[in-house]
C-alpha cells in the first residue's frame, strides 16, 4: 500500500508536465482526457488506499512513505515523506473525487477557450500540491503545498488575465493569502524551536505524553500563528475579502479551488492539530468566535448579492465559518463532517451556475434571469438538490453536518454559540433560496439575444451535475447519528474529539436522551422558515423585496457594499501603503536618495574629469612645463619637510 501512496502524487504531476511541455501541439481531446485520466488514476489508487486501510485494526492505520533526505542544517531536519492515515485519506478521497468530474465538466466548459492546454495544466498542478499538503508527514512540506495550492489559485484566478477585474483579483489573493502565511510561517517556527523538530508524530507525540500544561503561553502562540495561517487560506474574517473577487477566474477553478479543496485547507490544517489546540482553550475560543462571527458575517452579505457566482461565493465563507465553529468546540470530525459534505453540495451548485451562465451566453446577474427552469431541466434539478442539501433539508448531506455542527455548538460551547449558527442557518436557506427563485422560477428576464441560445449543457457538464447531486444525497449517511461511520474512521486521528463524548453525555442525560431528536426537529423547521420566506418575497408577493429594501434603505445599502469592508481596508491599508510607496519609498528613497546620490557622484566625476581633461592638451611645451614645476615641488617638500 506504501508504493502506490507516490502515485497518487505522480499522475497529476506527469498530467501537468505532459500538458505544460506539450500542451499546444496535442488535440484538445487528447490534453483532457490526459488531465481526466491523470486525476481519475489517482482516486483510484486512493480508493485502493482506503479500502487498504479498512482492513486494518484502527490503531494500526497509520503508515508512513520516506522519499528522500530533504534539509539537514545543524539540528534542523527535514525529509520529503508522505504519512497516511484516516484522515487525509478522507481528504485525498474528497480531492481526486470531486476533482475528477470537475475536470470531466471543464472539458465541456473550457472547449473553446484559446488557453486550454494550459488550463488544465494549472488544474493538474493544483491538484498535486492539494495532495501533496495532505500527504505531508511534517509542517515544512505541507507548507509547501500551501504555498503550491497558492500559487495555482492565482494562476487560475488570473486565467484570463487580458480583463484587468481578473489579473486584480488574482493580486489581491495572492497579496491575501501572503499575510495568513506568514504567520503560518512564524508558527512553524516556534514548532521546531518548542520540540526540536517538525515532524506530526514527534510533535504530537511530544504533546500527548504531558510536556505541556494545559493552557500554555508557548502552546497559545504556535496556535494562534497556525490560526491566523488558517484565516487567510480558509477565508475567515479579516482575511476573507480575496474570495468574493475570485470569482473572476472560470467557474470549474471556483468550483475545484474556492468551494471543494483549497478553502479547505486551514480546516483539515487545525484538524490535523487538534492536540496541540486541545491544549489551549483560548485559542479554541478564538477559533469558534471568528467561525461563527464570519458564517453569519458571509450569510448576512449574500442576501442581497446579484451576482450569481458572488452569492455561492459568500455562502462558501460562510459554511467555512460553521467549520470552524466545530474545530473551535472541539467537535473535530463534525469539522471534517461538514468538509466533506460541503465539497459535494458546493462544487454541484457552482458547476450548475457554471452551466446557466453557459446556457445565457455568459450572463452571471440573477436579475436578468428568471424562468429557466423549463430549458435547462437537468441543470435545475441538480442545483434543486444542492440547494436542499446547503439548506439544511433531510436526508440531504448538508441536514446531518450541520446538524451535528450545532448540537455540538450547544452541548460543547454555548447558547451563543448555538443561536448565532442557527439564526445563520436561517439565513442561509434563505438566500439559497432566493437564488433558486429568482434564477429557475417566475417571470423571463432573460435579454432576447441569449433567449435564441438558450440550451441545456452538453453530457460531459451533466453528468457530473448528476454525479455530485447524487453524492449531496447520499453524503450525510456517512455521518448519521446511531452509526456515524466517519466518526469511527477518524477516531486513531482526532480521538475521542468527534461527537461520541457529545452522545454519551446526552445517553447519561446530561442534557436529555431527547436533546439529539430536539434538534434535528429545530434544524429542519429553521432552514423551512428560511425557504417559506424566499418563497414569500420571490414567488408569491415578488414586489415585496424591492418594498422591504426601500423601506430599510440603509440596511440594504450596507449588505450591498459589503459592509463596506473594502472600502475599509483601502483607507486602512491600501492607500497609505501605496502613498507611502510612491510618495517616499519611491520619489524620496529612491528618486532623490539612490539614484541622486548615484547622478551626484557621475556628476562630480564628470566635473572633476572636465577640470583635469585640460591637463591632456597635447602640446609638449605644457607637458615639460607640468615636469619642472612637479621637479620643484618634490625639491621643496624634500627641502622643508625635514
Amino acid at each position: 500500500m506504501l508504493n502506490l501512496v507516490a502515485l497518487i502524487l505522480l499522475f497529476p504531476l506527469i498530467g501537468t508536465v505532459i500538458n505544460g511541455l506539450a500542451g499546444k501541439r496535442l488535440r484538445k481531446e487528447t490534453v483532457g482526457y490526459l488531465a481526466c485520466g491523470a486525476i481519475g488514476l489517482s482516486f483510484l489508487v486512493s480508493f485502493m488506499v482506503f479500502i487498504g486501510l479498512l482492513q486494518l485494526p484502527p490503531d494500526e492505520r497509520l503508515f508512513e512513505k520516506h522519499l528522500f533526505r530533504w534539509i539537514e542544517s545543524g539540528s534542523f531536519i527535514s525529509a520529503a515523506a508522505l504519512q497516511v492515515d484516516p484522515l487525509s485519506v478522507v481528504m485525498i478521497l474528497v480531492i481526486t473525487g470531486v476533482g475528477f468530474l470537475i475536470h470531466l465538466y471543464s472539458i465541456g466548459y473550457m472547449h473553446h477557450d484559446k488557453g486550454y492546454h494550459r488550463y488544465f495544466c494549472y488544474l493538474n498542478l493544483f491538484v498535486f500540491s492539494m495532495l501533496l499538503l495532505v500527504l505531508s508527514n511534517n509542517f515544512l512540506l505541507m507548507f509547501i503545498g500551501w504555498e503550491a495550492v497558492g500559487l495555482c489559485s492565482y494562476l487560475l484566478i488570473g486565467f484570463w488575465f487580458e480583463k484587468k477585474s481578473a489579473s486584480d483579483a488574482a493580486k489581491k489573493a495572492f497579496v491575501v493569502n501572503r499575510v495568513g502565511d506568514f504567520g503560518f510561517a512564524l508558527g512553524i517556527m516556534l514548532i521546531f524551536l518548542t520540540f526540536h523538530s517538525i515532524d506530526f508524530t514527534e510533535v504530537f507525540s511530544a504533546v500527548s505524553h504531558g510536556n505541556f500544561e494545559k493552557g500554555s503561553f508557548t502552546v497559545t502562540m504556535i496556535t494562534l500563528l497556525l490560526f491566523i495561517g488558517a484565516t487567510g487560506k480558509s477565508a475567515q474574517i479579516p482575511l476573507y475579502t480575496w474570495l468574493p473577487d475570485a470569482m473572476e477566474g472560470p467557474t470549474p477553478v471556483s468550483a475545484l479551488i474556492h468551494a471543494a479543496t483549497m478553502v479547505t485547507a486551514g480546516v483539515y490544517m487545525i484538524a490535523r492539530c487538534n492536540a496541540l489546540y486541545l491544549l489551549s482553550p483560548f485559542t479554541m475560543t478564538v477559533v469558534a468566535s471568528i467561525g461563527v462571527i464570519t458564517a453569519l458575517f458571509a450569510a448576512s452579505v449574500g442576501l442581497v448579492q446579484n451576482d450569481i457566482k458572488r452569492v455561492l461565493a459568500y455562502s462558501t465563507i460562510s459554511q467555512l465559518g460553521y467549520m470552524f465553529l466545530a474545530c473551535g468546540v472541539g467537535a473535530f470530525t463534525a469539522g471534517v463532517f461538514h468538509l466533506m459534505t460541503h465539497a459535494f453540495f458546493k462544487a454541484l451548485l457552482f458547476l450548475a451556475s457554471g452551466s446557466v451562465i453557459h446556457a445565457l451566453s455568459g450572463e452571471q446577474d440573477i436579475r436578468k434571469m428568471g424562468g429557466l427552469k423549463p430549458h435547462i431541466p437537468v441543470t435545475y434539478k441538480t442545483f434543486l438538490i444542492g440547494t436542499v442539501a446547503i439548506a439544511g433539508i433531510p436526508p440531504f448531506a448538508g441536514f446531518f453536518s450541520k446538524d451535528e455542527i450545532l448540537l455540538e455548538a450547544l452541548v460543547r460551547g454555548n447558547f451563543i454559540y448555538w443561536s448565532l449558527g442557527a439564526f445563520a442557518a436561517l439565513l442561509t436557506a434563505f438566500y439559497m433560496f432566493r437564488l433558486l427563485f429568482m434564477t429557475f422560477h417566475g417571470e423571463c428576464r432573460v435579454d432576447h439575444h441569449a433567449m435564441e441560445h438558450l440550451h441545456e449543457s452538453p453530457k460531459n457538464m451533466t453528468l457530473p451535475l448528476v454525479a455530485l447531486a447524487g453524492l449531496s444525497f447520499v453524503g450525510g449517511f456517512f455521518g448519521i447519528p446511531g452509526a456515524n461511520a466517519l466518526e469511527h474512521f477518524l477516531a486513531p486521528v482526532l480521538g475521542g474529539h468527534g461527537h461520541t463524548e457529545v452522545r454519551g453525555a446526552v445517553s447519561a442525560g446530561h442534557h436529555g436522551a431527547w436533546l439529539p431528536y430536539l434538534m434535528m426537529v429545530i434544524s429542519t423547521a429553521i432552514a423551512l422558515v428560511g425557504i417559506f420566506l424566499a418563497y414569500q418575497m420571490y414567488i408569491k408577493k415578488p414586489g415585496l423585496s424591492k418594498k422591504l429594501a426601500e423601506r430599510f434603505r440603509l440596511i440594504h445599502k450596507l449588505l450591498l457594499n459589503k459592509y463596506y469592508v473594502d472600502e475599509i481596508y483601502d483607507a486602512i491599508f491600501i492607500n497609505p501603503t501605496k502613498k507611502i510607496s510612491t510618495q517616499v519609498l519611491w520619489k524620496v528613497i529612491d528618486v532623490r536618495m539612490i539614484d541622486g546620490s548615484v547622478n551626484g557622484i557621475a556628476w562630480l566625476v564628470g566635473r572633476i574629469g572636465s577640470v583635469l581633461r585640460h591637463l591632456q592638451t597635447g602640446y609638449i611645451r605644457n607637458y615639460a612645463f607640468y615636469i619642472v614645476v612637479g621637479c620643484i615641488l618634490i625639491i621643496v617638500l624634500a627641502v622643508f619637510g625635514r
